[in-house]
């Protein structure tokens, strides 16, 4: 069963999470089967047309209204050997009950049937005695059955090491496979201790190689909306003076252009004439559009994320008013977003969105953090 999500609903004002699988639905016993979307909420809700829970999800599997699988399938033919079989168990309503209740268990922010498995091994290998393997037992018992043998993650031993501690000395695993000795209860029992030191291991060269993480996480995101002030602009400054059409005259390349967005549009034009009508430009939407009309420089593609930095670079350095506004942002994630930017510079929902604009405000901010250390450093 594959469960898709987040989705989520609202009730009094507070956001319930969700998630969603797909199951076989009829109305009446002589109707046709349809694909209905089946969503569970943290809360323990569940809508598949009309709301439920989970006592009323078993009554509608029970009555044959659903089922987790699609109708007039032949089941599989029972394996000759459970021991030597590599599937799992077949998914009935049962099971797919268990697993809902597993599903609502995980959304509401409390331990799953295989989360508390994994505490009873742990747990088992502290004090491994006949107590601590019986609770072993009965937590991996609580998985749902067609979802066990992916609760230790292992693809090539599946569950079988835990198979194996849970049958008795002298009892044939699964019935049919090997006798359970005591060499092969310490045998699994190391292959948990092994994976524990592997564990620690990754641990260890991930707190290397991620040395230079923050220790901490970033403060919420800045977005940077863009936004028209038909009556001028604000006397108050504000987040919008990080926009590139803020009206902020910015010297480059040896000429000062009325913002960085007449700058960028400007030298982005392969004719002289056109850099020199958009550099003009009464507002910076005029020189987008002049700019995004005129003919390009054949190596721009190459050398706009450059130009784009230097224009940066220089509008924080030559007004310090702003460079203050931007390095209050703290180590905030900056999404800048739009309509009139492509893609390329503006973050979108999408994976068109690639924010670089948000990206290079980011590394001038760093830069003039730094720039600022240097100086008190030097006084």
């Amino acid at each position: 069963m594959t469960w898709r999500g987040p989705t989520y609903r609202m009730v009094d004002g507070e956001r319930i999470h969700g998630a969603w699988c797909h199951v076989w639905q009829r109305q009446r016993l002589e109707a046709q089967w349809f694909v209905n979307d089946l969503i569970v909420f943290a809360d323990g809700a569940i809508m598949c047309g009309d709301r439920t829970d989970v006592a009323g999800l078993q009554r509608l599997l029970a009555s044959g209204t659903l089922t987790p699988t699609k109708p007039g399938v032949p089941t599989l033919a029972a394996e000759p050997s459970k021991w030597l079989s590599r599937h799992g168990e077949p998914l009935t309503p049962e099971g797919f009950l268990a697993e809902v209740a597993d599903r609502i268990e995980e959304l509401s922010g409390r331990s799953t049937a295989g989360e508390r498995c994994w505490e009873a091994i742990r747990r088992y290998q502290q004090g491994p005695t006949e107590h601590h393997r019986a609770l072993l037992r009965d937590a991996y018992l609580a998985v749902p059955p067609h979802l066990r043998i992916y609760v230790l993650g292992d693809m090539d031993r599946q569950d079988r090491p835990l198979r194996i501690l849970l049958t008795d000395l002298g009892q044939r695993v699964d019935g049919d496979g090997p006798v359970a000795t005591e060499e092969m209860h310490q045998s699994a029992l190391d292959y948990f201790h092994r994976g524990d030191d592997g564990v620690a291991q990754a641990q260890e060269r991930r707190a290397v190689q991620y040395a230079d993480d923050p220790d901490e996480g970033t403060g919420p995101a800045v977005t940077l909306h863009e936004t028209v002030f038909p009556r001028g602009w604000p006397e108050e400054l504000g987040l919008f003076v990080l926009r590139n059409d803020f009206p902020a005259p910015v010297q480059f390349a040896g000429e000062t252009y009325p913002s960085v967005l007449h700058g960028y549009w400007a030298l982005s034009a392969a004719d002289a004439s056109d850099r020199a009508q958009i550099g003009d430009a009464p507002t910076a939407r005029e020189a987008h559009d002049l700019g995004g009309r005129a003919s390009r420089r054949t190596d721009w593609p190459s050398v706009r994320l450059a130009v784009m930095t230097g224009l940066l670079r220089a509008k924080f350095a030559q007004h310090i008013e702003l460079a203050e506004i931007l390095v209050s942002t703290g180590d905030a994630t900056i999404s800048y977003t739009g309509l009139s930017d492509s893609p390329f510079w503006r973050d979108a929902p999408d994976s068109r969105g690639r924010n670089w604009m948000g990206r290079l405000l980011e590394l001038t901010r760093s830069e003039l953090v730094s720039q600022q250390a240097l100086a008190e450093g030097d006084s």
